[in-house]
């Protein structure tokens, strides 16, 4: 069946919830080789993901037995190499070198304003200008966001990081915009974070990580489970599928609710309200939501929107299946 605006707008909040919310199960990482765990982390997420594009073929938009052709996987290719593997590296990057991670998070947090003003790009709309109403609800989410992080101390070099950082989150969403149309949001998932294990493998080779290998403790395994199973099986996929039916402009708008997920998950396990700060940042952050999702737009708000990229008629899946 087809999925209405606001359960595609409901998937994108869960996307964004559990990626924020996971921030402090990472830290219980920090003792782990970094780019081994992210890779151990993609490699299990990857087996799970092509088990339920097995078991479920029709979830998530796809037709069955659809493959990647050489383009796409080129695409793929760098969805993994700049959203995932390249992203963690960036955010190491500029946390190595004394850059405080509220810095981090409100260079990250200007995600919104970035997809709001490329995500023209690759809409098949016809569309060559982004939408003035989304870029300025952008501009507002970016703002809020600003102000839950708050600001810290950094050094050009982590600020170098936090912008690589900040363009493979970008080219995260946009690029999979392109491939979802045929091959549906599971495969996204599932091909992105396979296409991701290899190149984690090398930075972790380059990164002299062999030689601190070793088994994860039990607490590393838990949270090795769940950045697999939650944070990428679930998130990537209600997130993709949100991201087709929105759009990469309004989806991308939701990604300013991160920083919002750490911080209500950060006062949660301390059991202490929020600063006024981080306060006043959440309800601008709400602000800029509502005005960027609510109200017209080029396109009917009751009706699925273009498809991205080059699908063709045949190709292209008219609604989002359920599981077969």
């Amino acid at each position: 069946m087809t999925i209405s605006k606001g359960t595609a707008v409901a998937f994108c909040v869960l996307g964004m919830t559990l990626v924020g919310s996971s921030v402090s199960v990472s830290q219980l990482l920090l003792d782990y080789p970094t780019m081994t765990a992210q890779a151990l982390r993609y490699a299990a997420a990857a087996a799970v993901l092509f088990l339920i594009a097995h078991r479920f073929p029709r979830l998530g938009g796809a037709r069955p037995g659809v493959r990647p052709t050489a383009r796409e996987l080129g695409i793929l290719l760098v969805v993994a190499a700049t959203g995932m593997a390249g992203f963690n590296a960036c955010i190491m990057l500029a946390l190595h070198h004394d850059t405080e991670p509220a810095v981090v998070g409100t260079v990250i947090g200007a995600a919104p304003l970035g997809l709001a003003l490329l995500g023209p790009l690759v809409a098949r709309s016809g569309r060559a200008r982004p939408s003035v109403r989304l870029v300025a609800a952008a501009a507002i989410v970016v703002a809020g966001t600003a102000l839950v992080e708050g600001t810290g101390q950094a050094t050009p070099l982590g600020l170098l990081g936090a912008g690589g950082a900040l363009a493979g989150e970008i080219l995260f969403s946009l690029l999979a915009a392109v491939v979802l149309p045929r091959l549906g949001a599971v495969r996204v998932a599932a091909y992105s974070c396979a296409l991701a294990v290899p190149l984690l493998v090398v930075g972790a080779l380059v990164a002299g990580e062999p030689a601190a290998w070793r088994l994860p403790t039990a607490t590393e395994t838990a949270a090795l489970v769940y950045l697999a199973g939650l944070m990428t099986v679930a998130a990537f996929v209600v997130w993709f599928i949100g991201l087709e039916r929105l759009g990469v402009e309004r989806a991308g708008i939701l990604v300013g609710l991160m920083p919002v997920a750490t911080l209500a998950t950060a006062a949660v396990m301390a059991a202490a309200l929020p600063g006024l700060g981080p306060a006043l940042g959440v309800l601008t952050v709400a602000v800029g939501l509502a005005f960027g999702l609510t109200g017209g737009s080029r396109a009917s708000s009751d009706t699925v929107p273009p498809t991205v990229g080059p699908a063709t008629d045949q190709d292209r899946p008219a609604t989002l299946a359920a599981p077969a």
